[in-house]
């Protein structure tokens, strides 16, 4: 049985969003207007790139995971990312779990909050998340996985239900 959850936006998420959304877009206006057109290291440089950096954030948000076949699902704008579950040894719903974070690699705020993090209590692991007080930890044999969906513990449970029944 499948099972849907949203990925619900932190204030926090809303806010980064807009604020970088606008800056970039703001690079690229100024980008435009100023832009001699034979200069085309100025346009890559404040067009392209901007444009590029936003692109890809929106087609890496998160909007949802779907449970299914012992197989999470992070829902993403036209296509999915697969968590292989069968090596889950828990999840546990910790709405802390990503405080004092280091991100080692990724997306800091711009749609997610995705990528490899790092912080005391976890150690490595790789976050899926829009909203952090909505964390539940995955934590598999050779990995640590934070997602955020709306309902925290009926997600834990959901997780858990289909472990059982694998």
């Amino acid at each position: 049985m499948n099972k849907v959850f949203k990925a619900p936006w932190a204030i926090s998420l809303i806010a980064i969003t807009i604020v970088v959304s606008a800056i970039l877009l703001g690079i690229v206006l100024i980008g435009i207007l100023t832009a001699s057109r034979s200069d085309i290291a100025w346009l890559v440089a404040m067009v392209i790139i901007p444009l590029v950096i936003l692109l890809i954030s929106v087609f890496f948000s998160i909007r949802g995971y779907a449970i299914a076949d012992n197989t999470l699902y992070v829902q993403r704008i036209g296509w999915n990312t697969k968590i292989d579950l069968r090596n889950l040894t828990s999840a546990d719903v910790d709405p802390q779990a990503m405080r004092n974070s280091l991100r080692k690699w990724g997306n800091g705020g711009l749609f997610s909050y995705s990528g490899k993090f790092y912080n005391r209590k976890l150690g490595n692991y790789q976050a899926y998340a829009t909203d952090p007080s909505k964390a539940v930890v995955l934590k598999l044999c050779d990995r640590t996985i934070v997602v955020t969906p709306e309902h925290p513990e009926r997600f834990a449970n959901q997780v858990l239900a289909t472990m059982d029944k694998g």
